[in-house]
Parts: C-alpha cells; structure tokens; sequence
C-alpha cells in the first residue's frame, strides 16, 4: 500500500473534506483519507464534549485539517489570533486526542489559514508581552532538577503584568521582595493565600520568573500539590524515595501551588514537612499557595500548620470595582482592540467574584470582534456573554437599584429617601424610580414608599421625566441603558 504523504482538505460541515495528493490502493485504510477524516470527526466530537456548545462556537469550530504528513496533523485557522489562542489553550489536548486515535502523530501544527491578515488587535495580541519575551527566549536560565519535575511557567504571569491594588497590594509587595532577595528572614516561608481567581498562581509564576531573571544561578522547582503527591507515590513504588528527597532538596527555591490538596494525605504530608524543614534549615527559599490561610487549613498536621505560617503570610482579597475597571483596561490595551468604557464598567459590576472569569470573558469579547470584524458593544457583550451573565441572574430589587445607581452616580445611598432636591441627587433618584417601574412589579405607590414615603405621583412624574430625557439626550440614554443592563441581565 501507498504511504500517504500529505491530504488537503477543503471546509465543510462536519470540519473538513479531506483529498489526498496522491492516490491511495485503499481509500478506507487506516491511512486513507476517508479514515482521517472520521478521525477528525471524533476528535471534534470530543472537544465540543468536554468544552461545551458555547466554547467550541467561539474557539473551535472554524478549525480544518489541512494535512497529515508522516507524524505530524496540520489544523487551519481563519485568523492568527484565532490560532495563537487556540494553539495556547487547546494545543496540548489536540495533541493527546490525535495521539489517541493514531500513536503515529507525534506533532500538531496550527497554522493561520493561507492568505489570512492579523488585524492591529490580533498583532498585539499575538505578540508576546515585551518582559514575557525577555524572560523565556534571552535570559539565561538554570536548569530545572530532572527537567520534568518543575511545571512549566507562563510568560504572560509576571509582575509587569499583575494590576495592583487595595486587595492585593501587600501580597504583591511581599512575592516582590521574595523574588529580589530569596531566603530572605521572616519571608521564609511565603504563603499566599486567597479564593479562586484572584491572582495566587499569577504571583508564583511571576516570583519565579524573577528569580530566573535576577538569579541565573539559582534552580527553581514550581509544582502544584497534586504534581508533588504523584511524584511521591511514584516514587514510593519504584523505590526511589531517596532520588526523590535528593532532587527536590537540591533546588534553591521550591514553590508549591494549592496546598489544600494535601489535605487528609498523610503520608505526602509528612514527606513535605521533611522537605520544607530541609531547604529552609539550608537558607533556601520555599512559596506556597492555597486557598485558606495557614491556620484555617483543617485536615493539616498541626506541626506542618505552625511551619506554614513561620515566614510572612500574605492574603489576596476579593476585588473591588477599581481593581477591576484597572484589570480591564490593562487587558483591553495589551489587545489593541477598542473596548467602550461603558461595556468595561458593565463587565465590572457584573463580574465580581473572579478575575479569571472576568479576564475570559473580556478574551472572548476580543476574539468575538477580531473573528467577525464588528465593534465591541453592550448589545454584542450580552449575546456573547450570555452564559456568563446567566450565571449572575437574580431577582432585581428596588433595594439593589437604588444601590447600584447612588455607586453610579457617587451619591449617598441614603440620599434616595432624602428630601434633598439638589439636581446631583434629584436626577438620580428619578432614574432609580423609573428603573423600579420597569425592572419590578411594584406599584408605583410602594415604590413611593420606598424612595421616602413619596406620593405615587411624584413616582409617576420622574418616570416620565427620565423617559423625556432619554430622547433627548443621547448620553443619558447610554447611562440609563448601562445601568438597566447591569441589574437585568
């Protein structure tokens, strides 16, 4: 039988419509086109399993496979923005799936479909980040113990790209002064700790790229928990424990990522409590992260609890609203996409738990625009996020509008019951009672009542104000539509 050398394939429904290049004895062999494109089919199938309908529309749908030549899978992409982010978010899984179907592929190449153009925002946000470039192509590095064991580090996690603060300002003060002087006294160990999202991972990566950066010379191990327990398991079974505690007692700075996972492991405990004992009787450096401070790890040997918080411990608070108009607006310039201010603020006010979370959803804005080449609005913000704000959904309530609209407006929240009729708390209020009236089901005498005990016609007089107005002024309109989004949807 004829090897195949290479298959082209055009777009189509169900992904691609292979052809190969030369003809095959059997078309349905295992290496036959017909046989790769089924191959393609379940690779698909499985990806649009395991991301979700909505994900594989917005990332993966538009792929093609191009060709198979020899070991390596060739997979198209309209656009290169489209194939830097899908190469950095799926590649490794694309690579595993076709390994599963056919051990011969080795190798799985995106490439930007021929004669595709980067927009200005998929140029920028394809490039590497200036510092990111610095750190893993020019600066000399030490080399990793064993190769494998340190997990491999983010180039966009650094500090030049950590958006700082009230919440996490002294965190990132102390990962600062950890990265610059390792081992120092009394932040020796360095835990960090904060809920999901908030910028933990971030940090480590960032100290740990500074530490390659400034001290060549130094080894550094980043591993999460899980990695340090299979790693130990292993070795327990291939009777290698003293290969084991030699190679990670031999790196200068070990970071640990999710401590809670130890949680209950007995044994993979007591084996990092010798290691931690070990490296920091020798001066080196240790950074851990978890979810919960040191003291409120319940299932942690209380002897390992109390060598956890030894060193300095630092936590990373939720965000507040600045903190996320900041990490928005850092986001949307590093793209070179124009984001509205008004859709940053919406975003903002409606994601508030997670900067993970916050950051997609801004990613998928991004890619949403530069795909379709449409401008980024609060109307294609809600069809493209329409998952992601279902999640936020919840009763409005004539409390929750006055709330949101006296943070709008900067204005005392009491100022909606007040008899102040000032025009800077008036308009406001109005906007807030004609908000009641289209968001709830309340009369407008209860409404009333609620805006100080005010008669129904003064309700009825500022609905019809503030829809007055809205003709009138365009950029009223915006701010009334902007805040009606942010408590409807």
């Amino acid at each position: 039988m004829m090897r195949l050398n290479r298959v082209n394939c055009v777009s189509g429904q169900g992904g691609s419509i292979l052809r190969s290049t030369e003809k095959l004895s059997d078309s349905t062999s295992p290496q036959g086109p017909a046989a790769w494109a089924e191959a393609w089919a379940r690779i698909r199938a499985k990806l649009r399993e395991e991301v979700g309908d909505v994900e594989f529309r917005s990332w993966l749908r538009q792929m093609t496979l191009a060709s198979i030549d020899g070991d390596e899978a060739t997979i198209t992409l309209p656009t290169r923005f489209l194939r830097d982010w899908v190469s950095s978010h799926y590649g490794d899984r694309l690579r595993t799936l076709w390994q599963q179907e056919n051990p011969a592929i080795r190798r799985v190449d995106l490439r930007a479909a021929a004669g595709s153009r980067a927009t200005a925002g998929e140029a920028s946000a394809s490039a590497p980040q200036p510092l990111a470039e610095s750190l893993t192509n020019a600066t000399p590095r030490a080399a990793d113990p064993r190769g494998e064991w340190s997990a491999p580090l983010d180039p966009r996690f650094t500090f030049d790209t950590f958006i700082v603060g009230k919440p996490n300002e002294f965190a990132h003060a102390c990962a600062r002064r950890v990265a610059e002087k390792p081992a120092t006294p009394g932040f020796n160990p360095l835990f960090l700790y904060g809920g999901v999202g908030l910028g933990k991972t971030h940090l480590m990566h960032a100290i740990a790229w500074a530490i390659r950066h400034q001290h060549p010379a130094r080894q550094v191990a980043y591993m999460s928990a899980e990695k340090f327990m299979y790693r130990f398991i292993a070795a327990l079974r291939s009777q290698s424990t003293m290969e084991f505690k030699e190679t990670l007692r031999s790196v200068d700075v070990l970071m640990v990522d999710d401590l809670q996972f130890l949680i209950g492991k007995d044994n993979t405990q007591e084996e990092f409590f010798h290691t931690f004992n070990a490296l920091v009787d020798a001066g080196k450096q240790i950074v851990i992260s978890a979810d919960k401070s040191p003291s409120d790890l319940s299932g942690i040997e209380d002897r390992l609890r109390t060598r956890l918080g030894c060193g300095m411990v630092a936590d990373l608070h939720a965000t507040t609203y600045e903190l996320r108009i900041s990490i928005l607006e850092a986001k949307a310039a590093s793209s070179g996409v124009a984001v509205p201010s008004r859709v940053m603020e919406f975003l903002a006010h409606k994601i508030t738990s997670n900067v993970r979370e916050l950051e997609g959803a801004l990613n998928r804005l991004i890619a949403w625009a530069n795909l379709f080449g449409r401008p980024i609005t609060l109307e294609g913000a809600q069809e493209v996020l329409h998952d992601i704000l279902r999640a936020h959904d919840r009763r409005v309530t004539i409390e929750e509008i006055q709330r949101k609209v006296a943070e709008h407006y900067n204005i005392r929240l009491t100022d909606m019951s007040s008899a102040r009729r000032a025009r800077n708390v008036a308009r406001p209020r109005q906007v807030a009672m004609f908000l009641a009236k289209q968001l709830t089901s309340r009369s407008l005498p209860e409404i009333g009542r609620r805006f100080g005990n005010r008669d129904h016609t003064t309700v009825m007089h500022a609905v019809s104000r503030v829809a007055e107005l809205m003709q009138a002024d365009g950029s009223f309109a915006e701010d009334v539509e902007l805040l009606r989004r942010m408590l409807e949807t």
